[in-house]
């Protein structure tokens, strides 16, 4: 029951292709990053011989956040997990001893790799409701097995990243700075996924360092309580850093920007280290933040940045800019990390409606097409396509095989073939660009933070004669 610890995909030149992730904490191997019931659900089809060809759509039903779109994200930490998908001999005896598999099973398992297709709409694309982010095609074990950890995945990731984007649309312009690590469930995917929709920074080292982005900070108010006075603290600041900033709200806003107006006049002449930016972490910040920067213009310290945190979402970014606040950045943290909603949006956030469902199964010739009959949450069968007609005019969802549209641009692009990674591995900062270019010429009406109409989303007539035929099939 051996089985290797570095099997990838490869490209054309044979290297193994590898995604950066933190490896003390994800094991080599991702095997057990599943629900249990899906490897019964593996053992009952593999006992069964029932291991034809199955595709399944990994979609949204809704838009997070009650907001007008998605920013599509999580493809290279799919790829990852995927590629170290691969049982070891620890892994298989455990199996055994709470499972009591077969060893033949066992053994199955152990020399297990995916062999099938899969088809993604790229990071940094906006997409909708029940539309395929993810088309897996191959035989049905493999792909049920992989459930749960591609919709890990693809489904934290986008809630994250969709959740970045808002912050930055309503921050028109303003930097935003991830401070999400201490709330974060899954920090690695939150800092990737905050910079991919916008995020300028991250106070987390780590993720800064993996993925090769700004990292940010200011100073903790127990720094600032460490030493006797404010101006004390300050001064140590401005002595150890040449570019610093300084948090104005651990004891009084006013005298604290009086403190960092005279520590920056006597340190710039000194030694040249600068005051980079003040923030503000509580009380009234826009009030405060008008105060604060009157004070420092009229100090001769214009470039001085003032930037606001303290349980900031979009809807508070919203709020404070339209007040006119001279507000130059916000630091973001649980509202980001765990991808919260709000009360103003009506949405509870914290998850996103991602599921995986059976469309195709190539072992019934005659009746392929698979569907769930449940009301609102009824599924979509057949193997699909997602068009996107001119520059957001509407999309069209197809099934694969109908001709493409004249003015339709194909979403979903082939990643894996015959279990061989075809789409190069793609950085961070492209995938960024990306998701930039697309909120960029996303219609105004899908920028709200609440919509007002939903973006139209249409489906081909052969996708609901499909689907109607297939529920009159089960429904007999």
């Amino acid at each position: 029951m051996s089985a290797g610890s570095n099997h990838g995909f490869v490209d054309d030149s044979g290297e193994i292709q590898r995604y950066k992730d933190d490896h003390a904490f994800l094991p080599e191997s991702t095997a057990l990053y599943l629900d249990l019931y899906h490897l019964d659900a593996a053992y009952m089809a593999w006992k069964g011989r029932h291991t034809g060809a199955a595709t399944f759509d990994l979609y949204v039903r809704s838009n997070p956040f009650a907001g007008g779109f998605m920013l599509a994200a999580g493809l290279e930490p799919a790829m990852d997990y995927l590629q170290r998908f691969v049982f070891t001999d620890p892994q298989l005896a455990y199996l055994e001893e709470i499972k009591h598999y077969e060893p033949a099973f066992l053994t199955f398992l152990s020399e297990m790799r995916f062999s099938g297709d899969i088809f993604g709409i790229r990071e940094g694309e906006i997409a909708f409701p029940n539309e395929p982010l993810l088309r897996v095609t191959a035989p049905f074990h493999e792909a049920l097995i992989l459930e749960s950890g591609l919709l890990r995945a693809i489904g934290v990731s986008t809630l994250i990243a969709t959740k970045a984007a808002r912050l930055t649309l309503a921050a028109r312009g303003a930097s935003v700075a991830d401070f999400s690590f201490r709330r974060a469930h899954a920090p690695y995917f939150a800092t990737r996924a905050g910079y991919i929709g916008g995020c300028d920074s991250t106070s987390f080292v780590a993720g800064a360092m993996a993925y090769d982005i700004p990292a940010s900070g200011t100073i903790p108010h127990a720094l600032v309580q460490a030493y006797p006075t404010e101006l004390e603290a300050f001064r140590a600041a401005a002595t150890a850093l040449p570019h610093y900033s300084l948090l104005l709200d651990t004891y009084r806003v006013p005298s604290g920007i009086e403190h960092a107006i005279t520590v920056a006049k006597e340190e710039d002449p000194r030694t040249g280290n600068r005051l980079a930016a003040v923030r503000l972490d509580s009380g009234d910040l826009i009030a405060d933040s008008f105060m604060v920067r009157r004070r420092l213009d009229a100090a001769g310290l214009p470039e001085v940045k003032v930037l606001v945190s303290g349980d900031i979402d979009e809807y508070r970014i919203a709020a404070i800019l339209g007040a006119g606040a001279p507000v130059d950045g916000f630091g973001v943290g649980g509202n980001l990390g765990v991808g919260l909603g709000t009360v103003d949006s009506g949405a509870v956030g914290g998850v996103i409606g991602a599921v995986y469902k059976l469309v195709w199964f190539d072992s019934d010739p005659e009746h392929p097409a698979r569907i769930k009959i449940a009301g609102d949450k009824s599924t979509w069968p057949g193997r699909k396509q997602v068009y996107r007609m001119a520059e957001f005019e509407r999309d069209l969802i197809a099934l694969d095989d109908e001709t493409s549209p004249l003015d339709g641009r194909a979403l979903l692009q082939p990643i894996v073939l015959g279990g061989k990674r075809v789409m190069p591995e793609e950085s961070v900062q492209q995938i960024r660009s990306r998701a930039s270019a697309s909120l960029a010429v996303l219609p105004a009406f899908l920028r709200e933070l609440t919509p007002h109409r939903p973006y139209q989303v249409d489906m081909s007539d052969a996708l609901l004669a499909l689907r109607e035929q297939t529920i009159s099939h089960y429904s007999d």
